[in-house]
Protein backbone atom coordinates (compact mmCIF):
# COMPACT_ATOMS: atom_id res chain seq x y z
CA UNK A 1 0.00 0.00 0.00
CA UNK A 2 1.90 3.00 -1.26
CA UNK A 3 1.94 6.55 0.03
CA UNK A 4 1.45 8.05 3.44
CA UNK A 5 -1.88 7.73 5.28
CA UNK A 6 -4.12 10.77 5.45
CA UNK A 7 -3.99 12.85 8.60
CA UNK A 8 -6.49 12.11 11.36
CA UNK A 9 -9.79 13.91 11.08
CA UNK A 10 -11.03 15.78 14.21
CA UNK A 11 -13.21 12.93 15.50
CA UNK A 12 -10.62 10.24 14.91
CA UNK A 13 -8.48 8.41 17.42
CA UNK A 14 -5.02 6.89 17.03
CA UNK A 15 -4.63 3.23 16.16
CA UNK A 16 -4.86 1.09 19.29
CA UNK A 17 -4.16 -2.50 20.24
CA UNK A 18 -5.22 -5.43 18.08
CA UNK A 19 -7.37 -7.27 17.16
CA UNK A 20 -9.93 -4.81 15.79
CA UNK A 21 -13.11 -4.93 13.74
CA UNK A 22 -13.62 -2.17 11.19
CA UNK A 23 -16.93 -1.50 9.41
CA UNK A 24 -16.29 0.22 6.08
CA UNK A 25 -18.72 2.10 3.84
CA UNK A 26 -19.48 1.44 0.19
CA UNK A 27 -16.33 0.67 -1.84
CA UNK A 28 -17.90 0.82 -5.34
CA UNK A 29 -14.78 -0.26 -7.17
CA UNK A 30 -12.43 2.30 -5.58
CA UNK A 31 -9.79 -0.29 -4.77
CA UNK A 32 -6.73 1.96 -4.53
CA UNK A 33 -8.51 4.25 -2.09
CA UNK A 34 -9.53 1.25 0.01
CA UNK A 35 -5.89 0.16 0.19
CA UNK A 36 -4.88 3.58 1.48
CA UNK A 37 -7.53 3.37 4.20
CA UNK A 38 -6.36 -0.09 5.20
CA UNK A 39 -2.79 1.20 5.38
CA UNK A 40 -3.97 4.00 7.61
CA UNK A 41 -5.71 1.71 10.10
CA UNK A 42 -2.82 -0.78 9.95
CA UNK A 43 -5.15 -3.59 8.97
CA UNK A 44 -3.71 -7.03 9.66
CA UNK A 45 -5.75 -9.87 8.08
CA UNK A 46 -4.21 -12.31 10.57
CA UNK A 47 -5.76 -10.43 13.51
CA UNK A 48 -8.36 -7.92 12.34
CA UNK A 49 -11.69 -8.25 10.57
CA UNK A 50 -13.35 -5.98 8.01
CA UNK A 51 -17.09 -5.50 7.68
CA UNK A 52 -18.17 -4.11 4.29
CA UNK A 53 -21.60 -2.47 4.04
CA UNK A 54 -22.10 -3.71 0.47
CA UNK A 55 -21.78 -2.17 -2.98
CA UNK A 56 -18.29 -3.51 -3.47
CA UNK A 57 -18.65 -2.88 -7.21
CA UNK A 58 -19.63 -0.32 -9.85
CA UNK A 59 -18.99 3.40 -10.44
CA UNK A 60 -15.31 3.25 -9.49
CA UNK A 61 -12.62 1.86 -11.81
CA UNK A 62 -11.55 -1.38 -10.13
CA UNK A 63 -14.55 -3.59 -9.39
CA UNK A 64 -12.74 -6.73 -10.50
CA UNK A 65 -9.78 -6.12 -8.18
CA UNK A 66 -11.95 -5.40 -5.15
CA UNK A 67 -13.97 -8.60 -5.63
CA UNK A 68 -10.81 -10.65 -5.87
CA UNK A 69 -9.32 -8.89 -2.85
CA UNK A 70 -12.30 -9.28 -0.49
CA UNK A 71 -12.88 -12.86 -1.60
CA UNK A 72 -9.22 -13.57 -0.90
CA UNK A 73 -9.50 -12.27 2.65
CA UNK A 74 -11.66 -15.25 3.57
CA UNK A 75 -12.88 -15.14 7.16
CA UNK A 76 -11.11 -11.80 7.71
CA UNK A 77 -13.88 -10.03 5.78
CA UNK A 78 -17.68 -10.00 5.87
CA UNK A 79 -19.62 -8.17 3.16
CA UNK A 80 -23.38 -7.84 2.89
CA UNK A 81 -24.99 -7.45 -0.50
CA UNK A 82 -25.87 -3.98 -1.81
CA UNK A 83 -27.96 -2.78 -4.74
CA UNK A 84 -24.93 -2.46 -7.05
CA UNK A 85 -23.83 -5.99 -6.17
CA UNK A 86 -27.33 -7.21 -6.98
CA UNK A 87 -27.25 -5.24 -10.25
CA UNK A 88 -24.05 -7.05 -11.22
CA UNK A 89 -25.68 -10.41 -10.52
CA UNK A 90 -28.78 -9.38 -12.47
CA UNK A 91 -26.67 -8.29 -15.44
CA UNK A 92 -24.76 -11.58 -15.36
CA UNK A 93 -28.10 -13.42 -15.32
CA UNK A 94 -29.26 -11.49 -18.40
CA UNK A 95 -32.11 -9.84 -16.50
CA UNK A 96 -30.90 -6.26 -17.13
CA UNK A 97 -28.67 -4.45 -19.60
CA UNK A 98 -25.31 -3.10 -18.51
CA UNK A 99 -25.87 0.65 -18.25
CA UNK A 100 -23.69 3.29 -19.89
CA UNK A 101 -22.23 4.45 -16.58
CA UNK A 102 -21.68 0.95 -15.19
CA UNK A 103 -18.10 -0.17 -14.63
CA UNK A 104 -18.80 -3.88 -14.25
CA UNK A 105 -17.89 -5.10 -17.74
CA UNK A 106 -14.42 -6.11 -16.57
CA UNK A 107 -16.01 -8.45 -14.03
CA UNK A 108 -18.32 -10.02 -16.60
CA UNK A 109 -15.40 -10.51 -19.02
CA UNK A 110 -12.93 -11.86 -16.44
CA UNK A 111 -11.72 -15.48 -16.68
CA UNK A 112 -12.71 -16.00 -13.04
CA UNK A 113 -16.12 -14.31 -13.45
CA UNK A 114 -18.17 -17.41 -12.56
CA UNK A 115 -16.09 -18.06 -9.46
CA UNK A 116 -16.44 -14.45 -8.30
CA UNK A 117 -20.19 -14.34 -8.92
CA UNK A 118 -20.66 -17.63 -7.10
CA UNK A 119 -18.83 -16.14 -4.11
CA UNK A 120 -20.86 -12.92 -4.34
CA UNK A 121 -24.18 -14.83 -4.40
CA UNK A 122 -23.18 -16.52 -1.16
CA UNK A 123 -22.64 -13.31 0.79
CA UNK A 124 -25.26 -12.44 3.43
CA UNK A 125 -28.00 -9.84 3.25
CA UNK A 126 -27.31 -8.85 6.87
CA UNK A 127 -24.81 -9.65 9.59
CA UNK A 128 -25.37 -9.51 13.35
CA UNK A 129 -22.68 -9.86 16.01
CA UNK A 130 -24.11 -10.30 19.47
CA UNK A 131 -20.75 -9.90 21.22
CA UNK A 132 -19.87 -6.63 19.49
CA UNK A 133 -23.45 -5.40 19.69
CA UNK A 134 -23.73 -4.32 16.03
CA UNK A 135 -25.93 -5.29 13.10
CA UNK A 136 -24.88 -4.55 9.50
CA UNK A 137 -27.08 -4.11 6.44
CA UNK A 138 -26.54 -2.24 3.20
CA UNK A 139 -29.56 0.08 3.20
CA UNK A 140 -31.88 -0.37 6.18
CA UNK A 141 -34.80 -2.18 7.77
CA UNK A 142 -38.56 -1.53 7.51
CA UNK A 143 -40.22 -0.39 10.74
CA UNK A 144 -42.12 -3.67 11.18
CA UNK A 145 -39.01 -5.85 11.45
CA UNK A 146 -37.28 -6.67 14.71
CA UNK A 147 -33.97 -8.55 14.70
CA UNK A 148 -35.54 -12.00 14.53
CA UNK A 149 -37.81 -11.06 11.62
CA UNK A 150 -34.95 -9.36 9.76
CA UNK A 151 -32.72 -12.40 10.18
CA UNK A 152 -35.46 -14.72 8.97
CA UNK A 153 -36.14 -12.56 5.90
CA UNK A 154 -32.43 -12.36 5.15
CA UNK A 155 -32.20 -16.14 5.22
CA UNK A 156 -35.17 -16.43 2.83
CA UNK A 157 -33.53 -14.27 0.18
CA UNK A 158 -30.09 -15.79 0.72
CA UNK A 159 -31.53 -19.25 0.12
CA UNK A 160 -32.95 -18.11 -3.22
CA UNK A 161 -29.70 -16.45 -4.32
CA UNK A 162 -27.69 -19.53 -3.41
CA UNK A 163 -30.02 -21.92 -5.22
CA UNK A 164 -29.23 -23.24 -8.69
CA UNK A 165 -32.35 -21.47 -10.03
CA UNK A 166 -31.27 -18.07 -8.64
CA UNK A 167 -31.45 -16.35 -12.06
CA UNK A 168 -35.25 -16.48 -11.99
CA UNK A 169 -35.34 -14.05 -9.08
CA UNK A 170 -33.68 -11.23 -11.02
CA UNK A 171 -36.48 -11.18 -13.59
CA UNK A 172 -38.83 -10.13 -10.77
CA UNK A 173 -36.51 -8.16 -8.49
CA UNK A 174 -37.09 -4.68 -9.86
CA UNK A 175 -40.11 -2.63 -8.78
CA UNK A 176 -41.35 -0.52 -5.87
CA UNK A 177 -44.32 -2.67 -4.81
CA UNK A 178 -45.39 -3.97 -2.40
CA UNK A 179 -44.58 -0.98 -0.21
CA UNK A 180 -45.56 -2.32 3.21
CA UNK A 181 -44.64 -5.52 5.03
CA UNK A 182 -47.25 -8.03 6.03
CA UNK A 183 -46.69 -11.59 7.14
CA UNK A 184 -48.91 -12.89 4.36
CA UNK A 185 -46.71 -11.61 1.54
CA UNK A 186 -45.73 -14.48 -0.71
CA UNK A 187 -43.83 -15.34 -3.86
CA UNK A 188 -41.92 -12.75 -5.85
CA UNK A 189 -43.72 -9.89 -4.06
CA UNK A 190 -42.32 -11.07 -0.74
CA UNK A 191 -38.80 -11.52 -2.08
CA UNK A 192 -38.88 -8.16 -3.89
CA UNK A 193 -39.93 -6.40 -0.70
CA UNK A 194 -37.15 -8.10 1.25
CA UNK A 195 -34.56 -7.14 -1.39
CA UNK A 196 -35.80 -3.53 -1.48
CA UNK A 197 -35.43 -3.23 2.29
CA UNK A 198 -31.94 -4.63 2.52
CA UNK A 199 -30.55 -2.91 -0.58
CA UNK A 200 -32.68 0.14 -1.49
CA UNK A 201 -34.60 1.67 1.42
CA UNK A 202 -33.95 5.26 2.54
CA UNK A 203 -37.38 6.75 3.32
CA UNK A 204 -40.66 5.47 4.76
CA UNK A 205 -43.93 7.25 5.30
CA UNK A 206 -45.33 7.39 8.82
CA UNK A 207 -47.59 4.42 8.14
CA UNK A 208 -44.47 2.34 7.59
CA UNK A 209 -44.65 2.09 3.79
CA UNK A 210 -41.46 2.17 1.74
CA UNK A 211 -40.95 5.37 -0.24
CA UNK A 212 -38.20 4.26 -2.61
CA UNK A 213 -38.66 7.18 -4.98
CA UNK A 214 -38.87 9.69 -2.10
CA UNK A 215 -42.10 10.94 -3.66
CA UNK A 216 -43.45 12.11 -0.29
CA UNK A 217 -40.19 13.49 1.08
CA UNK A 218 -41.18 17.15 0.63
CA UNK A 219 -44.85 16.89 1.57
CA UNK A 220 -45.99 18.78 4.70
CA UNK A 221 -46.70 17.39 8.16
CA UNK A 222 -47.58 13.76 8.71
CA UNK A 223 -47.83 13.13 4.97
CA UNK A 224 -44.10 13.62 4.65
CA UNK A 225 -41.73 10.65 4.40
CA UNK A 226 -38.83 10.43 6.83
CA UNK A 227 -35.63 8.34 7.02
CA UNK A 228 -36.38 4.70 7.80
CA UNK A 229 -34.61 4.95 11.17
CA UNK A 230 -36.74 7.95 12.22
CA UNK A 231 -40.08 6.12 12.15
CA UNK A 232 -41.53 6.20 15.70
CA UNK A 233 -41.55 2.86 17.51
CA UNK A 234 -39.74 0.96 14.78
CA UNK A 235 -39.20 -2.62 15.87
CA UNK A 236 -35.41 -2.49 15.36
CA UNK A 237 -34.91 0.59 17.55
CA UNK A 238 -32.85 -1.32 20.11
CA UNK A 239 -30.17 -2.32 17.59
CA UNK A 240 -26.94 -0.54 16.72
CA UNK A 241 -27.04 -0.65 12.93
CA UNK A 242 -24.17 0.13 10.56
CA UNK A 243 -25.14 0.67 6.93
CA UNK A 244 -24.13 2.31 3.65
CA UNK A 245 -26.16 3.29 0.57
CA UNK A 246 -26.79 6.91 1.61
CA UNK A 247 -23.80 9.12 0.84
CA UNK A 248 -25.73 12.32 1.46
CA UNK A 249 -26.50 11.39 5.05
CA UNK A 250 -24.29 13.02 7.69
CA UNK A 251 -23.23 10.57 10.41
CA UNK A 252 -23.31 13.30 13.06
CA UNK A 253 -27.02 13.85 12.44
CA UNK A 254 -28.13 10.35 13.38
CA UNK A 255 -25.91 9.20 16.25
CA UNK A 256 -28.79 9.48 18.70
CA UNK A 257 -30.82 7.06 16.58
CA UNK A 258 -28.46 4.14 17.16
CA UNK A 259 -27.56 3.96 13.47
CA UNK A 260 -24.17 4.51 11.86
CA UNK A 261 -24.16 5.48 8.15
CA UNK A 262 -20.76 4.82 6.59
CA UNK A 263 -21.16 5.65 2.89
CA UNK A 264 -19.28 8.92 2.49
CA UNK A 265 -19.22 9.03 -1.31
CA UNK A 266 -15.85 7.61 -2.27
CA UNK A 267 -16.98 6.97 -5.84
CA UNK A 268 -18.17 10.59 -6.05
CA UNK A 269 -14.70 11.89 -5.12
CA UNK A 270 -15.64 11.93 -1.45
CA UNK A 271 -13.82 9.80 1.10
CA UNK A 272 -13.73 6.38 2.69
CA UNK A 273 -14.94 5.92 6.25
CA UNK A 274 -14.19 3.10 8.67
CA UNK A 275 -15.77 2.68 12.11
CA UNK A 276 -13.82 0.68 14.69
CA UNK A 277 -16.56 -1.26 16.41
CA UNK A 278 -14.68 -2.00 19.63
CA UNK A 279 -14.60 1.67 20.65
CA UNK A 280 -16.70 3.61 18.11
CA UNK A 281 -13.79 5.56 16.63
CA UNK A 282 -13.84 6.74 13.02
CA UNK A 283 -11.04 6.73 10.44
CA UNK A 284 -11.19 8.36 7.02
CA UNK A 285 -9.18 8.61 3.84
CA UNK A 286 -9.83 11.09 1.06
CA UNK A 287 -10.72 9.60 -2.30
CA UNK A 288 -8.15 10.14 -5.04
CA UNK A 289 -10.05 8.20 -7.65
CA UNK A 290 -10.01 10.05 -10.98
CA UNK A 291 -11.80 7.43 -13.05
CA UNK A 292 -15.41 8.16 -12.09
CA UNK A 293 -17.27 8.38 -15.43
Amino acid sequence: MDGEPDRLFPDEAPIESKPCTYAIGDVQGCFDDLLRLLYKIEFDPEEDQLWFTGDLVNRGPNSLEILRFVKGLGASAISVLGNHDMHLLAAAAGAVEVRKRDTIAEVLDAPDCEELLFWLRHQPMMHHDEALGYTMVHAGLPPQWDLARAQACARELEAVLQNSDYEDFFRYMYGEKPRRWRDGLAGWDRLRFIANCFTQIRFCDREGRLDLAAERRSLPGRRRSVPWFSIPNRASAGLSIVFGHWAALASSAVKASGVYPLDTGCANRGRFTALRLEDGCYFRARCRNESYP
